[in-house]
């Protein structure tokens, strides 16, 4: 028996509930990963009773949310007693190599959460909403007296970087280059796979004092501190010299201002015959999906910056002195060379 056609209303209907209740899932994939439901199912913990015990949740509650995290496609269940966790649930579980665990709780907390709760004043007048929302100038500044909350911030850019990190390594031809330094790149996820890939190539990272102590132990628990270095600095006052910078989801937390001033920073230090790379979503097409246009919203709200479309990439290298030689893909990101105009 053929199935009637849905009607394009009802479609459009379904549709948009799924649009406006998308919060609610949000919320319940964040309890997914706050509890720990991939690690539990993993290991037999596999019954409503069980994960409230481990858990200290309520009971009735822990079942009903197992029960809505079926219908998601996070687990499945034969008896509605016993679950089993799926690929996609995994993607929640820490330990997970490309694990969004700690990107699921950090996006869904109140550092984020209420900032885009206010989104609507973000298109209104063109600024973030962290002030509005938190009284503080920028979400790291919000960050700096939430210690909980910023540490699964921190983690979920990692984790974002390391599974980035190889993809861009496999792009970048470093044959030639002395010193790759990875500006702003916290414990160098993205250098370090350079070196990797490259044995004759030294790398760095340039971040604020109190982070590179990180990079400097990251490197030397994989080998590489004979190669590797490590500044303290601030790249909108200057960078040390080298033959290739790497700016990793960098520019698109800046205004164009400023990362005029990074860049111009970096042309001012680059050794003859170096270059620029910048690591970032890039927009493109209208009605073009993906995940570039959301993160834009999600930088209009959170940080006052942006993702960019070619052109406007573009627009910052000539105001810098410099010209786009190169495009190239890595997973989600574009990864765009550049190098001094004259």
């Amino acid at each position: 028996m053929t199935r009637p056609e849905v009607p394009a209303e009802a479609r459009d209907y379904e549709r948009m509930m799924g649009m406006v209740t998308g919060y609610w899932v949000t919320q319940i994939v964040r309890a997914a990963a706050m509890f720990h439901l991939a690690g539990h199912l993993e290991a037999g913990t596999n019954t409503p009773e069980e994960i409230a015990e481990a858990e200290s949740t309520d009971p009735d509650a822990t079942r009903r949310l197992l029960r809505t995290c079926a219908s998601l496609g996070l687990m499945t269940s034969d008896d509605g007693v016993h679950y089993t966790g799926t690929s996609l649930l995994r993607t929640l579980h820490k330990d997970a190599p490309n694990s969004l665990h700690h990107f699921a709780v950090s996006q869904s907390a109140p550092g984020h959460w209420l900032p885009w709760g206010r989104f609507p004043e973000a298109v209104r007048t063109g600024d973030h909403q962290v002030r509005a929302a938190h009284g503080d100038a920028t979400v790291f500044d919000y960050f700096a007296g939430h210690h909980e909350e910023a540490s699964f911030f921190t983690e979920s850019m990692t984790n974002l970087s390391v599974a980035a990190a190889a993809d861009v390594a496999a792009v970048l031809d470093t044959r030639g280059v002395g010193l790759a330094l990875d500006l702003g790149g916290a414990s160098g996820h993205v250098v370090r796979a350079m070196m990797k890939a490259d044995p004759e190539l030294r790398g760095g990272v340039l971040d604020l004092p109190h982070v590179v102590p990180a990079a400097a132990e990251a490197a030397r628990a994989e080998g590489l501190a004979e190669r590797f270095t490590v500044v303290g600095g601030d790249f909108f006052e200057e960078v040390p010299a080298a033959d290739l910078y790497v700016l990793k989801y960098i520019l698109h937390d800046w205004d164009d201002d400023s990362c005029v001033r990074i860049l111009k920073n970096c042309r001012a230090s680059l050794v003859d015959g170096g270059r620029v790379v910048v690591v970032d979503h890039l927009v493109g097409g209208t009605g073009e999906p993906g995940l570039a246009p959301l993160m834009d919203m999600n930088m209009l709200g959170m940080t006052g910056g942006r993702e960019r479309e070619m052109s406007e990439f573009d627009a910052l290298f000539t105001a810098a002195g410099l010209r786009r030689v190169k495009v190239s893909t890595a997973g989600a990101f574009a990864v765009i060379e550049a190098v001094p105009a004259v």
